[in-house]
């Protein structure tokens, strides 16, 4: 709101995703991020779960708002905190009372959230899927994490994220700390670091702790608004949203999802992704990521070149909100028009978006 000069009283509607609920009032969080914004009371809310496509689908929810009339000014985000994700106990087995030496068992609410009990498939087993589907080997999933590490590095030392993050002030040791960098990145790896690494899903596979997408913490927010509400308020648009698209695919190889996203978001705005200047894929696993660029035929200097959450993290509701953010942004330092942010989910779907410069 403060990036973006807009008043909190013209907010007439909140959205925000997460995934994993892992606070204790979670289940109010899209509510008060809407009131400790300072929006109105009279704004409504909505916590919305649609995986990992948690934050771009905010940014479609607040969008058909605006387009049936029941919103001109929305707030649309995501968070995650992984790293508070709870161990459980089911209530069926403890809330009626527990019986004297009964071994109550716990279970991992992160590790559950990324296993597809459907398809009983942990995400990391679609990724060797693909990696096997379209030969993708464990040397180009290295190289592909290194170049993810090292355009982030250079994309952060050129200032690319400084229109985009928020510093945040936190509790230190030796008292308030401000947080202005990504954490999770480390630009200064190497291919034979990460070959020296084993794999975590499959004997001889490709999905290694470094090739997968960073557990971590995070969010990200963007402003949503009628045309008439930016002229009439002197708002600066960062850009126009051209089109969306969500798809379903197989649940075990649910990474793939982008691709007919993608196809169908550009189909939908009226052009090809020869039109399109910036790709932005999320890189769940760089195997997952490699078959979707083999597939969709992307030219890899115009995709992800400032690094992805192999690199950055996956603060599972926020990573579209980030990737959104970020594209939107980015028109202000390069010369592109057309910009698209993707991601698979899982479960077997794909969601996508189209960014046009203003």
């Amino acid at each position: 709101l403060a990036a973006g000069n807009v008043d909190p009283a013209l907010v007439d509607s909140v959205y925000v995703g997460n995934v994993i609920q892992s606070s204790p009032d979670a289940a109010y969080l899209a509510r008060h991020v809407g009131l400790q914004s300072g929006v109105p009371q009279s704004a409504t809310a909505l916590t919305i779960n649609r995986l990992c496509g948690s934050g771009f689908e905010t940014i479609i929810q607040g969008a058909k708002s605006i387009a049936v009339g029941d919103s001109k000014v929305a707030i649309c985000g995501g968070t995650e905190n992984m790293s508070a994700a709870p161990f459980q106990i089911d209530g069926n087995h403890a809330r009626w009372g527990v019986n004297l030496g009964s071994n109550l068992k716990m279970r991992d609410s992160l590790w559950d959230g990324l296993t597809d009990s459907y398809a009983q498939t942990p995400m990391g087993v679609t990724a060797e899927n693909l990696a096997e589907k379209y030969g993708i080997t464990r040397q180009e999933c290295d190289e592909y994490a290194v170049r993810s590490q090292q355009t982030w590095g250079e994309a952060h030392k050129n200032g690319v994220f400084d229109l985009e993050i928020a510093p945040v002030e936190v509790k230190g040791r030796k008292g308030p700390q401000i947080i202005d960098t990504d954490e999770h990145p480390k630009p200064d790896t190497t291919v034979e670091k990460l070959s020296k690494l084993r794999t975590v899903f499959k004997k001889d596979g490709v999905v290694t702790a470094a090739t997968a997408s960073g557990i971590c913490d995070g969010a990200g927010s963007v402003i949503l608004a009628t045309e008439e509400m930016v002229k009439e308020h002197g708002l600066t648009p960062l850009a126009r949203l051209a089109s969306y698209q969500v798809s379903g695919c197989d649940p075990t190889i649910m990474g793939i999802g982008p691709v007919p996203a993608i196809r169908g978001a550009l189909d939908r705005a009226g052009i090809t992704l020869a039109d399109v200047d910036r790709v932005e894929i999320n890189e769940a696993f760089a195997a997952q990521f490699l078959a979707c660029a083999k597939e969709l035929e992307l030219d890899m200097s115009k995709t992800n070149i400032h690094g992805g959450a192999i690199s950055l993290g996956h603060p599972l509701g926020a990573s579209g909100s980030r990737i959104v953010a970020h594209l939107a942004n980015e028109f202000q330092q390069s010369d592109g028009n057309i910009h698209v942010g993707a991601a698979c989910i899982g479960g077997g779907q794909g969601i996508a978006v189209v960014l046009e410069r203003v």
